[in-house]
């Protein structure tokens, strides 16, 4: 796994008006077949340098979902990462893995990628993250979602707080879009994660 660096997550083109209103935060794409039916269209947009999950958990055919982006990632210079899944990530040879949270308590075997993710709902777990030489945090809910709808979100001041001291670089995640960005900018976050935020 490369050493967590800034420079290095927020290397990015401002092509896309979501890193222009993020202050040139990178960008992470976070598939759900049932929200963005054709990722293709949302991948085909991304700077280069940016980062897709394949998260889909239920996909009827997950494997071939994550060989199909892998191959659209590695020719749009992209970072591909398999979503709670070490075994998958290395058969369809991802750039990474991205933890779900109860995965940084179970503590995987992420080595050999050259890049890990984490989702990460507080304190402890970013610090689970930093230990296990994560290199970048996916905090959530910042904003309402309909991901989790009717579940509280952080909102802006007590996201602000969390990751003011976190210890490695952090994602925003959660009601992300162009004009909920434009508030995030001040935080000068690594990156800003979203879903149908990066399909408009």
């Amino acid at each position: 796994m490369v050493k967590r660096a800034d420079k290095k997550i927020r290397a990015t083109s401002l092509s896309h008006p979501l890193s222009r209103a993020g202050g040139g935060a990178r960008l992470v794409f976070i598939t759900d077949a049932a929200r963005v039916p054709d990722p293709a269209g949302v991948i085909a947009k991304l700077p280069v340098g940016s980062i897709v999950i394949c998260r889909d958990y239920k996909h009827r055919d997950r494997l071939g979902l994550a060989l199909k982006l892998r191959t659209l990632c590695r020719k749009r210079r992209l970072v591909f990462l398999v979503a709670g899944d070490v075994a998958l990530a290395r058969q369809v040879g991802a750039d990474g893995v991205h933890l779900p949270e109860y995965l940084l308590i179970t503590r995987p075997n992420p080595m050999g990628f050259s890049f890990v993710s984490a989702a990460c709902h507080g304190r402890m777990a970013l610090r689970r993250a930093a230990r296990l030489g994560v290199d970048l945090a996916l905090v959530s809910p910042v904003f309402e979602t309909r991901s989790h709808e009717g579940a509280g979100a952080l909102g802006l001041h007590r996201f602000a707080r969390l990751v003011a001291d976190a210890p490695l670089a952090v994602a925003a995640l959660g009601g992300v879009n162009v004009r909920s960005a434009k508030k995030l900018r001040p935080l000068n976050l690594a990156a800003l994660a979203a879903i149908d935020g990066l399909s408009g």
